[in-house]
């Protein structure tokens, strides 16, 4: 009787919700699959923005660093001198692409209109960028994303994972990553 108690335990514990978090992103690994039905990526046709769906499988095929946050201008400043150091860098566009997600559903009650302009704008600001965003939040859920943050995750061409943090980078974070994109463009 003990043994089947323990046996289901295990089982139970294996499925949690806190072990599944531990695993959202892991290095070697591709990202965990997500579709972004409403609105998605972003696209321009003659200065004019329209949506259209999104998924995972479209990260393949360029070195990428993503850029997955909150709907927070918190968040979007948490990771800036990444992304200034990645314009300085000025990566080949035919072999790199940023993508950032953004997590609509993450954002303050009733911003949720200025969140998705904004992202329209940056859009405008750089064409050449991959923007998606999820206001349901699919991506963040899929890959275990802490709330009110910003994570950053490194792909190489083949869309596997190379690095992956959440939060701020400090300096040589910022670094490897830039280090890690140049050496498998």
């Amino acid at each position: 009787m003990k043994s089947n108690i323990f046996k289901s335990a295990i089982a139970l514990i294996a499925c949690s919700p806190i072990l599944a978090f531990a695993s959202g992103l892991t290095v070697g690994q591709p990202v965990p699959k997500a579709t972004v039905q409403e609105y998605g990526q972003i696209m321009l046709n003659d200065g004019n923005e329209s949506y259209q769906s999104w998924n995972t499988n479209e990260l393949v095929g360029k070195v990428r660093v993503i850029q997955a946050m909150a709907g927070r201008s918190s968040a979007k400043q948490m990771n800036q001198p990444l992304m200034d150091a990645i314009g300085a860098a000025k990566f080949p566009k035919d072999k790199y692409q940023t993508t950032t997600i953004v997590n609509q559903d993450d954002a303050m009650w009733g911003t949720g209109s200025m969140v998705k302009s904004s992202a329209e704008d940056s859009k405008k600001e750089f064409p050449w960028s991959s923007i998606v965003v999820d206001e349901h939040g699919a991506v963040a859920k899929a890959w275990h994303l802490k709330e009110q943050s910003s994570a950053i995750v490194v792909l190489n061409k083949d869309g596997q994972i190379l690095f992956e943090h959440q939060g701020a980078l400090d300096k040589a974070q910022i670094k490897q990553v830039i280090d890690l994109v140049k050496s498998n463009l």
